[in-house]
Formats: C-alpha cells, structure tokens, sequence
C-alpha cells in the first residue's frame, strides 16, 4: 500500500513543480529525502528521575513515528551548562520512505491544526540549501499522544531535508504537499 501524501506527490505536486519551474528532466523535480526528528531533553540533574525522563521520551517519540530513537549523548563536558561527556541529553529518528510520507501526513493534516492559536509556519525556517526546520512547543499535539499518561510535556525540532537545489523551491514543495506556511 502507498501512502497517501506519497500518491499525491506522483500525481499532481510533480506536474505543478514542472510547470511553476520548469524542469525538463523528472530526477530535477524536488521531493522529501528525508524526516530527522530531535527530541532534546537538556541537562539532566534530577537525582535519578532523569532515567524515567528518557525512558518516557523514547517510547513517546516511538508512539509518534513508528520507529525506534537513538539516545543522543554529549560530545563534550561544559561545565557551565552542568554538563559531562556522554551525558544523555536527548533521542532523535530518522525517518525515510513510507514512514516519512506517513509522518508528514500526520503533522500537516492532524498535528499542526491542534497547535493553540496556529496560523502557519514561519516561512523563513529554511537553511539555504532547501531544507526546513520547524520546532514545536509540545509533543502532545499528535494524537497518538494520551495527554493524561505524560508527566513532562517536551518539545521537539523537526527537520524536513529535501533534494531541492534552494529555498524556492523547497518552499514550493512543501506547499504544494500542504504545509501551511503563514501567509504575507
């Protein structure tokens, strides 16, 4: 089974790509590469509860994306952030084909309209290079999140990576698939 977003994508966001930048060859059309999802939970220092914390984030971050998170570690001690070497500090996923058209899906469609007073992302998220980086606030906007069983309610960045050679066009494509960018 296809997903839906990744349909839609074949069918109608390539003809609308071509025609808007009028490429001649199909491997130059734009598309998702890949999804990278970081969940950073900072310095923990609660006296043992830092174990359930990242517990807590694993299985939440692997109920939102269908995949397992590696538990990212500081590379280095900085001490003013109370910080040591290969600290837990957080988990991140990585998240390409179904599961990608799936998960953006999900965030376009259910996720983003149940963010309180929303009206759009920020168009000026991207990087340079084609790529969009969006935070969120709180991880219980996905529905697959039971807001009664969290005890910590945790944000999370969420980096879109494309193949598209600058920001227009990028830009163009997640519109295209529905990303609802704040409108000037």
């Amino acid at each position: 089974m296809v997903p839906r977003l990744k349909q839609y994508y074949k069918d109608k966001v390539t003809k609308l790509l071509k025609e808007r930048f009028g490429y001649k060859n199909p491997m130059e059309i734009p598309r998702l590469d890949k999804i990278v999802i970081n969940m950073g939970l900072g310095t923990l220092s609660d006296g043992g509860k830092e174990n359930k914390i990242i517990d807590d984030a694993v299985k939440e971050i692997s109920i939102i994306t269908g995949q397992k998170p590696v538990v990212t570690r500081a590379r280095k001690s900085i001490a003013g952030f109370k910080l040591r070497e290969g600290a837990t500090i957080g988990c991140m996923v990585t998240l390409r084909g179904e599961r990608m058209y799936e998960f953006f899906d999900r965030l376009v469609n259910l996720a983003l309209p149940r963010v309180r007073d929303f009206r759009g992302v920020s168009p000026q998220a991207f990087d340079g290079n084609g790529n969009f980086t969006l935070g969120l606030r709180e991880h219980t906007i996905f529905p697959e999140i039971e807001y009664g069983q969290v005890e910590k309610v945790k944000g999370m960045n969420i980096t879109i990576v494309t193949t598209a050679k600058n920001d227009e066009e990028s830009k163009g494509l997640l519109k295209d698939m529905g990303m609802p960018f704040r409108g000037r």
